[in-house]
């Protein structure tokens, strides 16, 4: 087997790793002295529970859905943190050996962490992914600026990605290197054709890349191309957070202020570069996760510039705990910046919407005769707001897990619905 197809969500890989891993812990427990193990083994436990309950603590309170980690994300944070107490409480007199299998049960037990929680999320299906995501390689299709430029006229099938050169002068948010798919249609006759576009978000732990890497949105666009005559939206892999730590919810605010790096740098820049279309009709926002959230957001806020949306499995709105916590973190305790961009409040202070439509689509799980979680009941809330205020709504609940497979999915059902809308006629 090619090793960049080695899976990680399941398979030889992973059920190797967890008994190397099982193989370790048994050998270093054996190891040890009794009486040092009988000191620190009940405390180590307790510290390991400790951090596993505190971990899905702040995971439920930032709305984060802890219920659908798999159970071994548990059990491998548990004993990483178990054994990360207590290996360096024995080393003190231990022998080389024994240091050695302390140091490689903790190694294994991370790298099992590591893959329950890309399990969990769903980043990389393969190994090949993982190690292009991680060591920053180039995207599949990836070409620079100025080869763009030659290829003009020539026939390109499956479309190309160039590095979107984007300004930070309005917004000053500093954002990392964001991405445009320009589809087969792009490169045909001597200017470029004034193509629909669709902006991509991803959660709230993400990068501009993931979409593609992780959400399969360049299969996903380059599949409908090829049975449409090489049409296909423009994509726009935007950067929403910075980094992987800052939360922006794609607001203005201490965070970052991304909904104007969006709609003043990231949108004119696409249009003057690559000859999108200036036309709202012509725009889209879909994400998933914060990401859907973002979608809804900017559309109900800016429907001069985007008149369609794809939210998948987002919020009820922009959120960092309950409202008073969103207020003071996410807007430095500004009330007023906290109604504008909740979409919920945006929708009803807009009044009735003309031309505007989007695509809700989010997992759950059986519960009575239907299926219930966070973000559907999200989007019950917020399709409703939008039908009364005359935006036309699709709503899909669909079993599932709130994981980057169940994103790329959700973007392959709603592709064809999106282009009826932003490639009709203005």
């Amino acid at each position: 087997m090619n090793p960049a197809e080695v899976p990680l969500f399941g398979g030889w890989f992973v059920l190797s790793t967890e008994l190397a891993a099982a193989i370790a812990i048994v050998a270093a427990v054996r190891w040890r002295h009794r009486r040092t193990w009988r000191l620190w083994l009940p405390l180590a436990v307790a510290v390991g529970a400790t951090a596993a309950a505190t971990t899905y603590w702040v995971l439920a309170r930032r709305d984060l859905a802890p219920d659908a980690a798999p159970w071994t994300f548990w059990i491998w944070l548990s004993l990483a943190v178990a054994l990360m107490f207590m290996v360096p409480a024995a080393w003190i007199g231990a022998r080389w050996w024994r240091r050695i299998t302390g140091v490689a049960a903790v190694g294994l037990t991370v790298v099992c962490l590591a893959l329950a929680a890309n399990q969990w999320a769903g980043f990389y299906p393969t190994a090949g992914r993982a190690w292009q995501g991680l060591t920053d390689q180039p995207l599949p299709g990836q070409i620079s600026f100025a080869t763009l430029v030659q290829l003009r006229g020539n026939p390109e099938p499956d479309g190309k990605i160039v590095p979107l050169r984007s300004s930070d002068r309005i917004s000053s948010f500093h954002h990392r290197p964001e991405y445009v798919y320009l589809p087969p249609a792009w490169f045909s006759g001597k200017v470029p054709p004034h193509l629909p576009a669709v902006v991509m978000i991803g959660g709230v732990v993400t990068t501009p890349e993931d979409w593609v890497r992780s959400g399969s949105a360049l299969q996903t666009v380059r599949a409908y191309a090829a049975t449409h005559g090489g049409q296909a939206p423009i994509l726009v892999f935007v950067d929403p957070s910075g980094s992987l730590s800052n939360d922006t919810e794609c607001v203005d605010g201490p965070h970052g202020n991304v909904d104007t790096h969006i709609t003043k740098e990231v949108r004119p820049a696409v249009v003057s570069e690559f000859g999108a279309s200036d036309h709202p009709g012509k725009w889209a926002v879909a994400g998933w996760s914060m990401g859907g959230t973002c979608a809804i957001d900017l559309t109900v806020e800016h429907p001069d510039l985007f008149r369609t949306f794809v939210d998948i499995s987002g919020d009820v709105g922009p959120n960092l705990g309950n409202r008073a916590q969103t207020t003071s973190t996410l807007f430095g305790g500004r009330a007023a910046d906290w109604e504008r961009f909740d979409p919920a409040t945006a929708m009803r202070r807009h009044g009735p919407y003309s031309g505007v439509g989007g695509w809700f689509q989010s997992e759950g799980h059986h519960h009575g005769p239907g299926l219930t979680s966070p973000q559907i009941r999200a989007t019950e809330t917020l399709s409703t707001v939008a039908r009364d205020n005359g935006i036309d709504v699709v709503v899909r609940p669909v079993p599932g897990r709130h994981n980057w497979q169940f994103a790329a999915q959700a973007f392959a059902d709603a592709l064809p619905w999106l282009m009826a809308r932003i490639d009709a006629p203005n």
